[in-house]
């Protein structure tokens, strides 16, 4: 009995030691972990801004202009004024015009050992003379290499007898909300200067078709424009482009052009000394909820095709109501993302395009024309009349086109539908922002005729069990597609 109890008495002591070097196994655990996640947060930039500095420069550029002089005093002939009066006209120009010069601060920064170098726009539109200085104390004039104002994006050169130092372009898709950022530049002239922050937000989208900003609260000012925004790495994430401000001073509200599109555009710009954006020639809307359930989506993404004119996607065999859920390989979430990632796109690529019709999808086989040689004219406006041949469907009073209708409006022999004659202001359609004079020419995809061929699109998605009714609607030869919702009736 003594043996056996000694043997338990042993035997919890075992346990109870294992139990505790376990606990505190795990508490060590736990504090390396805190200890790893604190030293994450950097306790200073300054080893960051002594390795990128000489590659951030400060752009002065001058530009020439003529401003309007006072012709002086009407003299009386013969004055011994007279000369020297016609002197001064004579160097200030023709007219009284005098030639002027302005001069304009920015940054940028030096993406290559030959002289390229990355700057806005904004910065360098219209200048005579670009004046590079670079961290260092040295300047060189640089010349332009290319432009690109959707992008707010300058491509320069300079000639150097020595390699310069440059920096590379970072994965702005990695970049995440909370990560840290260091912005240089050249704010309200005062040479250079650091900045530090965090990335706020991604994918901001500002007055372009192809933004796609982050969002920083390091301060940005003006003179900031076309210098970096680096990530902990020294790598280029963004371009510095635009504040929000209310007096012209930093908020913490800035705007960094990202890396994702403005690599693809400077390397355009180096290749071609323009932008060569690939093109897939559709119109597109957004996929909103009603309109996924009128077109049997199970889900609200992609781009809607309303019209497919002349151009790749058609000699594809795109139609319009198709709904394109891939492009190349990723998958299209809205309007804005295909958008910029069919201009990321090379020119002459064939790319798979995966769209939804028919309740199916189907896979085509796109090559890509180029988006700067297919740009289309506006149509012009037409006046709006009213036929007396009506009926009212979803807060819509619709007519057939008659042959003075069609004349009125311009309408050519091919065009089919129906004429929007008025709009309930308190319908769905008035919210939805159709109007009188509108042109409906599809109803659930398939074309429209006449009003007996609208009403019968009506009761067939009522009978599928519909809550929505898609219809083609086209104004100005510009299509778009809306989605209104079927009452029980």
């Amino acid at each position: 009995m003594q043996i056996t109890a000694a043997r338990t008495t042993t035997t919890s002591t075992t346990v109870l030691r294992a139990f505790w070097l376990t606990t505190l196994a795990i508490a060590l655990l736990i504090a390396q972990t805190i200890a790893s996640a604190a030293q994450t947060r950097p306790t200073t930039f300054a080893d960051l801004a002594e390795q990128v500095s000489p590659s951030v420069v400060n752009i002065t550029t001058s530009t020439t202009f003529a401003t309007s002089t006072n012709p002086g005093p009407v003299l009386p002939e013969g004055s011994p004024f007279e000369e020297f009066f016609e002197d001064f006209m004579d160097r200030n120009g023709p007219n009284g015009q005098r030639p002027r010069r302005s001069q304009a601060l920015g940054s940028g920064f030096v993406i290559s050992e030959d002289g390229y170098i990355v700057t806005n726009n904004h910065v360098i539109q219209g200048a005579d003379e670009v004046l590079i200085e670079f961290f260092e104390g040295f300047e060189l004039e640089a010349e332009i290499i290319g432009t690109d104002p959707n992008t707010d994006l300058a491509l320069l050169k300079v000639e150097s007898d020595e390699p310069l130092a440059f920096v590379s372009w970072g994965d702005s898709e990695v970049a995440r909300v909370g990560d840290w950022v260091m912005a240089m530049g050249n704010p309200l002239g005062q040479g250079f200067s650091v900045s530090a922050g965090i990335v706020s937000a991604r994918g901001r989208a500002l007055s372009g078709t192809y933004d796609d900003y982050i969002q920083t609260d390091a301060a940005i000012n003006r003179g900031n424009s076309g210098g970096p925004l680096f990530n902990m790495d020294g790598q280029v994430i963004g371009v510095n482009t635009a504040i929000l401000s209310p007096n012209g001073g930093s908020i913490g509200i800035g705007f960094a052009m990202s890396s994702r599109v403005a690599e693809n555009v400077i390397q355009q710009l180096r290749d071609f000394g323009e932008t060569r954006r690939g093109w897939l020639g559709v119109r597109i809307q957004d996929v909103t909820e009603d309109l996924a359930d009128g077109l049997g989506l199970e889900e609200a993404r992609g781009a809607l095709v309303t019209d497919v004119p002349e151009g790749p996607a058609l000699e594809a065999g795109m139609e319009a109501g198709d709904v394109i859920l891939s492009f190349d390989g990723v998958d299209v979430d809205d309007t804005r993302g295909l958008v910029r990632q069919v201009a990321n796109t090379s020119v002459g690529s064939e790319v798979r395009v995966i769209v939804f019709r028919d309740g199916k999808t189907e896979t085509l086989r796109v090559t890509l024309g180029r988006r700067e040689e297919a740009e289309n004219p506006v149509p012009a406006s037409i006046d709006r009349q009213e036929d007396p041949t009506t009926a009212d469907l979803l807060g819509l009073t619709v007519s057939d086109i008659t042959d003075e209708l069609r004349e009125q409006l311009g309408l050519t022999d091919d065009v089919e539908g129906l004429v929007v004659a008025n709009v309930a202001e308190d319908s769905e359609a008035f919210e939805k922002g159709l109007r009188v004079g509108d042109i409906i020419t599809e109803a659930a995809q398939e074309s429209v005729a006449s009003i007996a061929d609208l009403k019968e699109r009506v009761e067939a998605a009522r009978e599928a069990g519909r809550k929505s009714l898609v219809l083609l609607v086209r104004r100005d030869g510009d299509p778009r597609f809306v989605a209104l919702t079927l009452d029980d009736s």
